[in-house]
């Protein structure tokens, strides 16, 4: 036991010692100011330089020795990258999760290792199998590829900080409706490995190849650009109750929290849509049929559509939904008349939140501590493909919290009839962090890949609206009960990655990747 202490110890000495192992730690660390709130997007390109800088050896020092470095330290990069950037998860852990300070430190130290392994591949296989800088480099693109694909399907999928995230707002977001954010991620390690050349091995050419191809995608962008205002506008209601996280569902809270957003939505009723946020109404839909009846009706008379988030418990299956539920004006052949429970016109959760939602070995876990034990922590999956919701003769195109991550979800339900992107959220879990922010963020990469008006709702923010061919966002104050009135142009025509999604730029990884090795082996 003491020479395993002493062997830790003399490799964390060592560590400190080695100015690449600080060189990569700071390039993650950094790259959090690239994301909202910060938005320092060009930091991406330096950070990511500086990370290829660290991992990488000599030119002509390739294989195993070169793969074991990469690993170690793109390891190190990935700690600074989701320990800085995700340090928003320990809020909540902190919060609400009822463990002592170390234990949950502990269980952010353990996420963070688990997220950083993707990155240490990504460098480790690029210099396994290359053989000089070039086919480094087209290698490390494809590689980052899959490594970005798998950790957003691994374990059910963690898909958060990608590098594409921190274009949303720099002239990059262009390539957004072409490439979408997959295709935005690989293009800033493109130019990432293109500054590395340029500062480190004063290669020009390697910048000039690249400004070309993001040039010529560029082109294909405007000669293949199908979206525009159509001559609808309609107006739009966002109500945010800022309802505390512990009070949410305190059965003796519940009224009191129905009542607020019935009262604040009261003097409000002449919009084209009325949105509610995630779990609005906490009690469950089969409890609530009196409320909801009332508000169809009142949505109804004033001729106009509320969507809501509730909580549906189906005692006869014992399956229990996080839903989005539209009450008022449909406009759907199958939903005539009055509210009706269990009704057609409905969303379902899909993508549940670990812990939070759904708890893996639940018969293990949920006795160990508060934090496995969370208030509906037991809800069940909804269809990956349903339709889109109808309001007020409107097709809604919805994504609750979490779900909004996910590029290849929220692109499965889009329609090219879709008239909006809608999601609903309670980033109360994370309360003053910036956790909100690069949510809101990830969202309006979803508007911009689709091109289709954004609405987030969410318990006490951000909300707002965004249109991302204006490039303009209307919000409320976090942290307060308020409601937002905001006018919406639609849009109408179908962006190139809302018709093809990842598979231009997959062909392309591929391309690279054969590239990659094929300079390997003929060298």
């Amino acid at each position: 036991m003491t020479a395993i202490v002493k062997t830790i110890l003399t490799n964390c000495l060592n560590l400190a010692k080695d100015k690449k192992a600080w060189l990569a730690l700071f390039a993650g660390l950094f790259l959090t100011l690239s994301y909202a709130p910060f938005e320092i997007w060009p930091l991406t390109f330096a950070c990511i330089a500086v990370a290829i800088h660290s991992t990488h050896t000599s030119k002509n020092q390739y294989g195993k020795l070169a793969s074991k470095h990469a690993a170690k330290y793109g390891f190190i990069f990935g700690l600074g990258w989701f320990g800085a950037g995700i340090s928003w998860v320990h809020v909540s852990i902190a919060t609400f999760g009822g463990m002592p300070l170390v234990a949950s430190l502990l269980l952010m130290v353990l996420l963070c290792a688990y997220l950083a392994i993707y990155p240490a591949l990504a460098f480790a296989l690029s210099a396994r199998f290359a053989s000089g800088p070039n086919s480094y480099g087209l290698l490390l693109i494809s590689t980052f590829a899959i490594t970005e694909y798998l950790r957003g399907v691994v374990l059910t999928g963690f898909p958060w900080l990608s590098f594409g995230y921190t274009q949303t707002d720099s002239p990059l977001n262009y390539l957004a409706p072409i490439v979408g954010e997959f295709g935005l991620t690989l293009i800033c390690i493109t130019i990432g490995f293109s500054l590395f050349r340029l500062i480190f091995d004063k290669e020009i050419k390697t910048t000039l190849i690249s400004t070309a191809i993001i040039g010529l995608i560029s082109v294909i962008g405007v000669v293949g650009h199908d979206n525009k205002y159509s001559d609808k506008t309609i107006n739009t209601l966002l109500v945010q109750g800022n309802i505390k996280q512990n009070l949410r569902f305190e059965p003796s809270e519940f009224w009191a929290t129905m009542s607020k957003y019935q009262d604040m939505t009261r003097p409000n009723w002449n919009a084209d849509l009325i949105v509610w946020p995630e779990a609005a109404v906490p009690e469950i839909e089969a409890l609530a049929d009196s409320f909801l009846a009332g508000l169809d009706s009142a949505a109804s008379f004033n001729n106009t559509a509320l969507i809501t988030g509730i909580v549906d418990y189906q005692r006869h299956t014992r399956a229990i939904f996080n839903t989005l539920i539209v009450l008022g004006n449909k406009e759907r052949d199958d939903e005539h008349g009055h509210y009706q429970y269990l009704g057609n016109n409905r969303y379902q959760k899909h993508q549940l939140l670990p812990i939070g939602e759904f708890v893996p070995f639940e018969e293990i876990l949920r006795p160990i501590a508060p934090l496995f034990d969370l208030p509906m922590s037991s809800f069940t999956r909804g269809d990956e493909v349903q339709n889109n919701l109808r309001a007020n003769g409107l097709n809604i195109l919805p994504a609750i919290c979490y779900e909004i991550a996910f590029a290849n979800l929220v692109r499965g339900n889009y329609h090219n009839d879709s008239d909006i992107l809608f999601t609903v959220s309670n980033d109360a879990w994370f309360g003053a962090s910036h956790g909100p922010h690069q949510h809101m963020q990830i969202a309006r990469m979803r508007a911009l890949e689709l091109q289709r008006p954004l609405i987030r709702v969410t318990n006490n923010g951000i909300s707002g609206v965004y249109d991302p061919i204006s490039n303009t966002q209307l919000n409320m104050p976090q942290f307060k009960a308020d409601v937002l009135k905001a006018e919406i142009k639609l849009i109408e025509g179908d962006s190139i990655y809302s018709q093809y999604g990842n598979l231009p730029v997959w062909i392309a990884v591929v391309l690279m990747g054969v590239g990659g090795i094929t300079r390997g082996a003929r060298r």
